[in-house]
């Protein structure tokens, strides 16, 4: 290992005697080539194993060859591997994001099914400059985190993203490749000036040419007005902080629901809102900061936003999912696979453990639930009863797999463990 960020990196990160595998998003390129070589030594020293997943996006005639080409690659160094394959039409417009979008759910997916916890990528000091480029060009693309959960939802629940090389420039791992001769695939896309990024990089390599962007070879200090762009930006996230559910343990989160105090941060009511509902889109501007102005000041009321139910009362807020989400197809009734874990509504993953199952939303449906379970089901709040799943068998019997009682379904709920790790809780790999 020759790079101290890097090292420090996964020290920070990564649980030492963990046996999951290490997932490693790897293209080929030299930054995901650089990534995998670090990862290998280190899991080396640490008794891990590790898999490289290659993504083929099928955009181009050749990206079959340069898949296999990265999956021997991998197996050559000592990795696990296995290929990814984006499938299906592709989008007219808006491409970079749908692939961005597909090549994130292919990878958690996959490292989930692994059974790994953390996906490793190799954006680089570079990125964080190419993204400050891009959004001053009108991109809403955000700086790439060190550590975050995955971006996708529900394929990427339980996998958390880390990116150790954010302090290290591009140029500077292409000179310690060559030095150990490997060679990579350069992505003919990176170079499309019809792309927001290519046209980024290009604008970056014209003001500031190599060496200076391989800082660490000599090259000299940024320019003052430019050095944020290439400085390793903190999580968006604040830290965590006293505004904590008061009642997580309680079973507000294994119900669906959350409580948060009324000085919350507005980061914290979003990721709530966003939990809560299931969704997959946080809510940003104006609405949000209308909404947690309103929670500040005390005020007693009811709202809505992004799928999310908001009820504030005295000293506290409880965030539900919206049962009128229903009306939006978030809700619809779904056949449950025997043994196979199903993501319903954004908030639980179920297994069905005999055929013949339907869930659906238990509004409508509580006065068919089993006594033991209507009793239950009264001690929950009013708003966190009617989108609980409802487990429909084939004679018509009606059970609720969180409440009281024996179930042809087991239930798990993934809205107090998500919000967790979107509030920066979960800050390195679950050692179990």
């Amino acid at each position: 290992m020759t790079f101290p960020t890097v090292t420090a990196a996964l020290d920070r990160r990564l649980a030492v005697n963990a046996e999951a595998p290490l997932a490693v998003g790897f293209s080929g390129g030299g930054d995901s080539l650089a990534l995998l070589i670090l990862t290998l030594d280190w899991a080396r020293v640490h008794g891990r194993s590790v898999l490289a997943l290659t993504v083929d996006h099928r955009l181009n005639p050749a990206s079959a060859a340069w898949t296999a080409d990265a999956v021997a690659k991998a197996q050559a160094l000592g990795a696990a591997a296995r290929a990814l394959a984006w499938t299906g039409d592709k989008p007219a417009t808006g491409l970079p994001a749908a692939a961005r979008g597909a090549r994130h759910a292919l990878l958690a997916q996959a490292a989930r099914q692994a059974g790994a916890k953390v996906l490793l990528l190799g954006h680089t000091r570079d990125d964080l400059a190419e993204a400050a480029a891009m959004r001053a060009q009108g991109s809403t693309v955000s700086d790439p985190r060190d550590w975050a959960p995955s971006p996708v939802w529900p394929e990427g629940r339980s996998v958390f993203v880390l990116r150790p090389l954010l302090a290290v420039g591009r140029d500077e791992l292409r000179s310690w490749l060559r030095a150990r001769g490997e060679t990579w695939l350069d992505d003919p896309a990176n170079e499309d000036p019809t792309y927001a990024r290519a046209q980024a990089r290009r604008l970056l390599a014209t003001r500031f040419p190599s060496p200076w962007r391989g800082e660490g070879l000599g090259g000299g200090a940024p320019p003052p007005a430019e050095a944020a762009a290439f400085e390793l930006h903190p999580d968006a996230l604040p830290p965590p902080s006293p505004t904590l559910p008061p009642s997580r343990g309680k079973g507000d989160a294994a119900a669906g629901y959350l409580t948060l105090l009324r000085d919350a941060p507005a980061a914290h009511i979003a990721a709530a809102c966003l939990c809560a509902a299931g969704t997959a889109q946080p809510p940003r501007g104006e609405r949000l900061a209308r909404l947690a102005a309103r929670i500040r000041a005390g005020e007693a009321f009811t709202a809505t936003l992004a799928g999310a139910r908001i009820e504030a009362t005295g000293p506290v807020v409880r965030l539900y999912r919206e049962p009128g989400e229903a009306r939006r197809g978030g809700l619809s009734p779904v056949d449950l696979p025997v043994g196979q874990p199903m993501v319903w509504d954004g908030r639980y993953e179920l297994v069905a453990e005999d055929p013949g199952l339907t869930v659906r939303p238990l509004q409508g449906l509580a006065a068919r639930l089993p006594p033991a379970q209507r009793q239950a089901l009264k001690a929950l709040p009013p708003a966190a009863r009617a989108p609980l799943p409802a487990v429909v068998d084939a004679a018509g019997t009606v059970t609720c797999p969180i409440l009281a009682g024996a179930f042809p379904a087991r239930a798990r709920c993934l809205v107090g463990d998500r919000f967790d790790a979107a509030i920066g809780l979960v800050d390195q790999e679950p050692a179990t």
